[in-house]
């Protein structure tokens, strides 16, 4: 869809179309990701919480929702009017590589959340570290 949206593939399909048969397997991708997230947070709270990468990819995730949020109540409600356009208005096309970024951020870090290269039992760390984290170090430990 994204690439739909920056009009690099798929140019001869009207983007309504493309929603139209993408958005109920997303919704259903998206639910079985969120259940399956919140499983594995469950595992460990602690330690997710703790962690530089899963902060980073919660954000990522607000983003990407926030992302979607915005194109499909106000850019998508126009569709009409540039539906067969081989490429999208810019607000389309804007949508699309933030998207693919949100995405892309979400996919890497949730990877780099196996690692515990950040972890706060681990010190001494950089005091920017410790605060992304959210770790509470005690004075003299280093």
């Amino acid at each position: 869809m994204d690439l739909r949206l920056l009009g690099f593939a798929f140019k001869r399909v009207p983007a309504s179309a493309f929603t139209e048969r993408l958005l109920p397997w997303t919704r259903v991708g998206f639910a079985v990701s969120f259940v399956t997230g919140l499983l594995v947070f469950y595992s460990q709270p602690v330690r997710y919480y703790h962690n530089v990468f899963f902060r980073i990819k919660v954000l990522a995730l607000i983003l990407a929702g926030l992302n979607v949020w915005l194109f499909h109540s106000r850019i998508h409600r126009r569709v009409s009017q540039w539906d067969l356009n081989p490429v999208p208005p810019r607000a389309a096309r804007v949508a699309g590589v933030v998207s693919i970024f949100a995405w892309a951020l979400v996919v890497v870090t949730g990877r780099m959340i196996a690692y515990n290269w950040f972890d706060c039992d681990l010190q001494p760390q950089p005091d920017f570290v410790n605060w992304l984290a959210g770790c509470v170090v005690e004075a003299g430990v280093e």
